[in-house]
Formats: structure tokens, sequence, C-alpha cells
């Protein structure tokens, strides 16, 4: 397949499109966690709870505090607010009784996908107008770029170098 023909751009563009791009995301985040009774962070841990879940990977409540960079404490606050409004449940490790593992609820994963499937169903159309080098290219980006976030992350909370 031909890519079609795109238009020049420069750096400075590219980083002012992700910015807009980002910012927005940000908002559409923030509705998405209202229309589902949550809020943004709750709406993050339920996304790594929905991931590990799909995986077929049990995740623990500290696993989860370390993937959404919280405290456990924060965790704990989290997991009442998911539980309150039916998306995930905790139980006992079968395999270590200390631990708890976070269960996402059987109907939970429709309810989040019906808020998300305009937007990526949309998402998805793009995708297909680009060629399958072209979305290599992007999926290299993005995950390159997710890397240096959370170098910068790292940063910004004092946990890495300055």
């Amino acid at each position: 397949m031909e890519g079609k023909p795109r238009p020049q751009a420069t750096a400075a563009q590219a980083l002012y499109a992700m910015d807009r791009m980002i910012a927005l995301a940000q908002f559409g985040q923030q509705d998405i966690a209202s229309r589902l009774g949550l809020n943004v962070t709750d709406l993050t841990c339920l996304g790594f709870v929905m991931e590990a879940a799909l995986a077929g990977e049990p995740l623990a409540a500290g696993d989860l505090a370390e993937r959404a960079q919280l405290t456990t404490g924060a965790v704990t606050g989290v997991l009442n607010r998911l539980e309150k409004a039916g998306y995930a449940r905790r139980e006992a490790d079968p395999g270590d009784r200390r631990r708890v593992r976070v269960v996402l609820e059987s109907t939970a994963q429709a309810r989040i996908l019906e808020a998300y499937s305009p937007f990526y169903e949309r998402i998805n159309r793009l995708f297909a107008d680009y060629t399958p080098d072209e979305v290599a290219v992007l999926t290299d980006w993005f995950t390159r770029a997710k890397g240096l976030l959370l170098e910068s992350l790292d940063e910004i909370r004092g946990d890495g170098p300055h």
C-alpha cells in the first residue's frame, strides 16, 4: 500500500500539535471519568486493572500502586471508590493470603468500552489512513515518547537526575 502525501512539518510544529492533543486528551479523560462516576486517577487505575484482566494476569494492590505511581494508602482510597462504583473488587491472593488482588467486575469492561468506543472507532479510522510502515513509525514514536515522559516525571518528582 502506498502512503498518501503528507504535509511537510517541522519538529516545532509536531511538538505544538502534540501539546494541543495532550491538553485536549486531558479534558477528554476528565469528561469520561465523570461520565463513569470516577475521577481521573481512579479511571487511570481502572485502566491498569482492565489491562491486567485482559492479559489474564493477576494484579496485586501493591502492583497497581507501582503502575499508577501512587502510595499504597492512595490506592486503598482508589480501590474503595472503584468497588463502590462497581468496577473492581479486592480478593485475597490464593498464593499468599497476606496479599490483596484487584479483580475487574464482570460488567466493568462493557461499561468502560461504551464510553471509549466512539473515540477508538475514530482513531482506528485515522490509523487506517496510514500504511503499515507509517503505523509502525507512529507506534515507535509513541513508545519512545512514553519512555521520555517517564524519565521527565521522575525528574519532576525528584526521583531521577536533574
